[in-house]
């Protein structure tokens, strides 16, 4: 059974311009079009869309997702391949993780030291932010 792009898109929960997109940058494959120019997709065009759409929601970027789709189809990998791009992708996670604390634990202080009836120019979450940006115009 061939789907149209509306039809796609709502059997795979994303929208139509998130299937173009993928075709665009060549993670699925152009469909062919009938004569009036309607795309059809075949079924399988699905799975491979829950693919990518679980593969993005763990965080992997567009080329790790054309790895992924590269090994899960090729006789010549293993589960080693596979292995490495997730433990890569933990990396990833695990120093966002850090940065986020990190940005966390700074703007938690900014705020501790703002006192509720300051004037906004005595503020010193404003105040560190128009520092930074001082910071960055000197270099």
């Amino acid at each position: 059974m061939a789907l149209t792009i509306g039809k796609l898109a709502q059997t795979a929960e994303v929208g139509r311009e998130t299937v173009r997109f993928y075709e665009r940058v060549g993670l699925i494959d152009d469909p062919p079009r009938t004569q009036a120019g309607y795309r059809i997709y075949p079924t399988g065009a699905v799975a491979r869309l829950r693919f990518i759409k679980r593969a993005k929601e763990l965080g992997f970027s567009l080329e790790e997702i054309r790895s992924l789709l590269t090994l899960r189809v090729s006789p010549a990998t293993n589960c080693d391949d596979v292995q490495r791009l997730g433990q890569e992708r933990i990396k990833d996670i695990e120093g966002r993780i850090r940065d986020l604390a990190r940005m966390k634990t700074a703007l938690a202080k900014l705020l501790e030291s703002c006192s509720q009836r300051e004037p906004t120019e005595e503020c010193p979450l404003l105040e560190a932010l128009a520092s930074e940006e001082n910071h960055e115009a000197q270099h």
